[in-house]
């Protein structure tokens, strides 16, 4: 492994960057992926800073179920992160299509659409559990890297 792999997977792990994207849900996942960020509970001590772009993030936050409206969109939004990326579903209706999963336009959970790397179900989550989905998260990636380094 070059250095530069070294230090850009380093970075990674201490400073994962983060966009959120809503699929179509009811809001209250959203105001609690907000709410992780705010002084109150400081996702930020984890190093993680929300991004406006899918070309600068590491991780996609979604709430909310897959509809057919949006699913093209979510695709070309997760094409668009650079590997190794993450995909975190936030809320029952990302897990598993939630209350709207028998309704004509939802296909269902995040996983129909992109894979999925951590799931966190709730309705809406709690902010700590989003901090603890994120933190095991990153966990997994460091302890995949590290095999990773140990078998080549």
């Amino acid at each position: 492994m070059k250095i530069a792999d070294k230090i850009i997977t380093w970075a990674r792990t201490k400073s994962p960057w983060v966009i959120h994207f809503n699929t179509g849900a009811c809001n209250a996942c959203d105001i609690e992926i907000v709410d992780a960020l705010t002084p109150l509970f400081d996702l930020e001590r984890f190093g993680v800073l929300l991004k406006g772009t899918p070309r600068h993030a590491d991780v996609l936050l979604c709430s909310g179920p897959v509809t057919r409206q949006i699913e093209k969109r979510l695709i070309r939004i997760y094409e668009q992160m650079p590997a190794p990326k993450f995909v975190v579903a936030v809320g029952t209706c990302a897990c598993s299509g939630g209350v709207f999963h028998d309704c004509y336009s939802v296909k269902g959970g995040i996983d129909t659409a992109i894979p999925v790397s951590a799931y966190i179900p709730g309705c809406p989550v709690r902010p700590e559990a989003i901090i603890d989905g994120v933190v095991k998260l990153l966990s997994k990636f460091e302890a995949d890297e590290k095999k990773r380094r140990e078998s080549k």
